[in-house]
């Protein structure tokens, strides 16, 4: 059962502007990345569930975050059926992240007060999934819109919450942008724990890495 609801999960997407994405089978490794995400400051991961067997990887994930990492909320995506969406959520998943707009993700998320975040190309997709609840829209793949996708919207529609997803990087023209055009949050994966320091096993440099990011964002923001 998720510890966090989805208006609490969405308002730390708001403070913090940014949702770190990671997967890996190795679960000792996965610790590490989360501790030193943490240390960094960030307190959401979104543990992106793509491997086999990544519902045992999540699970321990989870279990240690709840026991020696307080504060950090831990979500899952690339769900792509409710059925997937609820055996996360039987595991503790603060909130769901889908590629597509799913109604019956929608649905089972919803029942349980769930944050759930489907990725949107359209003003189409992004009004529906409104329509069904949705707290903060995944724009999807960031890089084929940008920000000016972004920008568009907010006119009409400044009630809109957006976070990009792919496209974004650590660089500061990049994060302005898309902070420019008025999202809410960024998520960040392979531009922030990249293969690199996974592979070097660079704690150290990831936890610098994620302190100096939201250093910049916050800095972005006022």
């Amino acid at each position: 059962m998720a510890k966090y609801s989805r208006l609490e999960v969405a308002q730390v997407m708001k403070e913090t502007g940014m949702v770190p994405l990671f997967y890996h089978p190795d679960i000792e490794l996965g610790k590490k990345v989360l501790k030193a995400c943490y240390d960094g400051g960030a307190r959401l991961i979104e543990f992106t569930a793509r491997g086999d067997f990544a519902y045992e990887v999540f699970l321990e994930l989870n279990k240690f975050a709840l026991k020696e990492l307080p504060g950090m909320i831990m979500g899952v995506g690339s769900i792509t059926d409710a059925a997937a969406a609820s055996l996360f959520m039987q595991m503790g998943a603060n909130f769901i992240v889908t590629p597509t707009l799913r109604e019956d993700i929608a649905i089972v998320c919803n029942r349980r007060k769930v944050l759930w975040s489907p990725g949107c190309g359209t003003l189409t997709e992004i009004n529906r999934a409104e329509e069904l609840g949705c707290e903060i829209i995944k724009l999807f793949p960031g890089s084929t819109y940008g920000p000016g996708f972004v920008k568009a919207i907010k006119g009409p529609q400044p009630w809109t919450s957006v976070m990009p997803t792919g496209g974004v990087s650590t660089e500061e023209a990049n994060l302005r942008g898309w902070f420019g055009a008025g999202v809410t949050c960024v998520g960040m994966g392979s531009q922030l724990i990249s293969k690199e320091i996974l592979a070097a096993k660079d704690y150290d440099g990831l936890e610098a890495k994620v302190k100096e990011t939201l250093a910049l964002i916050k800095t972005i923001r006022s």
